[in-house]
């Protein structure tokens, strides 16, 4: 039996939004749903076509942890459609293609749905350990009079709430303090990495001015009469200058540091879906599969070391798996969670010292900008952490069969030191 591909259809996204903006009435679930439903449209393959549905989230809604599932639940969709849901942190729907890909190759499916969505205008806040510990107890009170004994104990401190943390939980150092210490570490200059979030704003701009973003994103209709109408990402500056991004003082390190709001990804909403199939089952059902998963890696590094250095192992080691070099990737999406994470990055995939780290004879190989974040990335785009995966995948898929590129490349930092990359092959 010809061994089995999995090629990548199409990929849809909602538009990205600043945290507390378009979406800050919407749940997960809608957005995850309306992802899917939209890609099913736009593929015109009948919800029967699906096996299972994969998808990514970073930080779950209590009211629907496993959202795969709901999404899964469609109208479109069969009940019986096995789903679940994954967290690999910001390479979380990148993940979940990847998780669908092998279901795929080893004959599991023919055709999976992933994706994924994340919300941060409506994360849980919890309360404090103590005054759960009292609502757990007067649930289970016996008389008013010991319900209200228990409440009565509750002091003030009790009823502060407790918002989920964006930092490590095994250094309580978040990841806006881990770029600022790669940017010193590595010696990332303020200026480079105001120029670089420029030019993730001017090249963003630019594909929306051309219709290539506009392509992968299904128009929103909000507000109270559904008329309010979203077709883009409300994160973009086409009108972002050098001399505005180093006016803006540093956020992590107040007297020494340099990373800002203007050169690092925005809290952002969105959700993002891709649907894969085996490529011969494709071409049965006379589509036209062009790209097809070629390989993928993950690597971890010590969170308390550079954190978000993990692409600078994964990416050698996905080039590997592929039997490629650097020199036969025709484009590379990175994802830019800091302008200075991404720099770091590159900066070790160029160096002899970093080579040797990497037991490797020579360097992975210097980045070419003229085939690098073509349409701009999450400093401008934005980085709803569980959907910007899914959105790279599709943005690089799209361009690759735009510029006949044979061989694509991506790459994702995720928290806990993680790092993931996938080398995409059009066929």
């Amino acid at each position: 039996m010809a061994s089995r591909r999995a090629a990548i259809l199409t990929g849809v996204r909602t538009p990205f939004a600043r945290a507390g903006s378009i979406f800050r009435e919407t749940t997960p679930v809608t957005l995850a749903r309306f992802a899917a439903r939209e890609l099913m449209v736009r593929s015109g393959l009948d919800g029967d076509e699906v096996d299972q549905v994969i998808f990514g989230q970073v930080v779950p809604h209590l009211s629907a942890p496993n959202v795969a599932r709901e999404v899964s639940l469609l109208p479109q969709f069969p009940r019986d459609v096995p789903a679940h849901s994954l967290n690999l942190a910001c390479a979380s729907s990148a993940q979940a293609v990847a998780a669908g890909a092998d279901q795929i190759v080893l004959g599991h499916a023919d055709t999976v749905l992933a994706g994924g969505v994340e919300t941060l205008s409506d994360v849980p806040i919890l309360h404090s350990r103590r005054f759960s510990q009292v609502l757990v107890a007067a649930s289970k009170a016996k008389s008013l009079t010991e319900r209200l004994r228990l409440f009565g104990s509750v002091r003030p401190r009790d009823l502060v709430p407790v918002a989920p943390a964006i930092a490590e939980p095994s250094t309580g150092e978040s990841m806006g303090q881990s770029a600022e210490k790669m940017a010193k570490l590595n010696g990332i200059s303020r200026q480079a990495q105001d120029e670089y979030a420029l030019q993730s704003h001017r090249r963003a701009a630019a594909a929306i001015d051309d219709g290539r973003l506009g392509a992968e994103i299904a128009p929103w209709f909000g507000g109270p009469g559904m008329d309010q109408v979203t077709t883009g990402d409300n994160g973009i500056r086409p009108d972002s200058t050098l001399e505005a991004l180093a006016a803006l003082k540093p956020v992590f390190d107040r007297k020494y540091g340099s990373v800002t709001a203007g050169n690092a990804s925005p809290l952002t909403d969105g959700a993002a879906a891709v649907l894969l199939m085996e490529y011969q089952r494709a071409r049965t059902l006379g589509l036209a599969p062009r790209v097809v998963v070629k390989s993928y890696a993950v690597a971890a590094v010590d969170p308390g070391w550079q954190l978000l250095m993990g692409p600078a192992f994964a990416v050698p080691l996905a080039l590997d798996r592929a039997g490629l070099v650097w020199t036969d990737i025709g484009l590379v999406e990175i994802h830019e969670a800091f302008a200075a994470q991404v720099l770091a990055n590159v900066q070790a995939w160029g160096s002899r010292a970093w080579a040797e780290r990497l037991g490797r004879a020579a360097p992975v190989g210097e980045v070419d900008w003229d085939r690098t974040n073509v349409m701009g990335g999450s400093i401008a785009i934005g980085h709803p952490f569980g959907a910007t995966g899914a959105r790279i995948i599709t943005t690089l898929t799209n361009e690759m069969i735009r510029r006949q590129v044979q061989f694509g490349l991506l790459s994702i930092c995720a928290q806990g030191g993680m790092g993931f990359a996938m080398v995409l092959e059009q066929v």
